[in-house]
């Protein structure tokens, strides 16, 4: 019965543990929600011809980012551009798929997805959904690309995330806040 009882404890608190991290989680992902915009490019299929031409109109759209999206000071500023070169984007990608053959139709739109756990560095995001720019190309059931456009993941090789002291939360060893800077470092 003693036995009984300690396995039992054991398990409850093993449960609570679950449960309070699964929360904590959720939290610090409602938290960042608000302060993350993504890009999402989804390919018409799975097949190896669909997942080449994603990854190229990816390429091409990340490389008009470069050059064209300026560097924002908030998810706002960057949502705001998105949404003002949805059309120009819709055009690169149109053509990028045309010129390699394809007649499936490009959609793009300022949007709500779900995404998993995405890790960038020493800094994991949590699943979720967050706002992004969504490109599908085609019927759009093939797998699919993402990363973070704000704060700026996509272009970079090193990222570190300067989290203030004071306003760390820890959830199994990722680093999230609701305000956060970003700081690169090149190697």
């Amino acid at each position: 019965m003693k036995k009984i009882c300690m396995l039992s404890g054991i398990l409850l608190a093993m449960v609570i543990t679950g449960v309070a991290v699964k929360v904590k989680k959720a939290d610090i992902q409602q938290e960042l929600k608000e302060e993350v915009f993504r890009f999402h490019v989804l390919a018409n299929s799975d097949s190896q011809e669909d997942q080449a031409l994603k990854m190229e109109v990816k390429e091409a759209i990340i490389a008009y980012m470069k050059e064209e999206l300026p560097e924002s000071e908030s998810v706002d500023m960057t949502r705001q551009w998105a949404l003002s070169n949805t059309e120009q984007i819709v055009r690169l990608a149109q053509s990028i798929v045309c010129e390699k053959g394809y007649d499936y139709p490009v959609h793009a739109e300022v949007t709500t997805s779900d995404f998993p756990d995405k890790t960038y560095g020493d800094v994991t995001l949590p699943a979720g959904t967050y706002e992004a720019l969504r490109i599908e190309i085609g019927e759009a059931k093939g797998q699919n690309w993402w990363c973070v456009l704000y704060p700026n993941l996509c272009f970079q090789e090193a990222v570190h995330i300067v989290v203030p002291e004071g306003e760390k939360q820890t959830y199994e060893g990722i680093n999230a806040t609701t305000r956060f800077k970003v700081g690169w470092f090149f190697f």
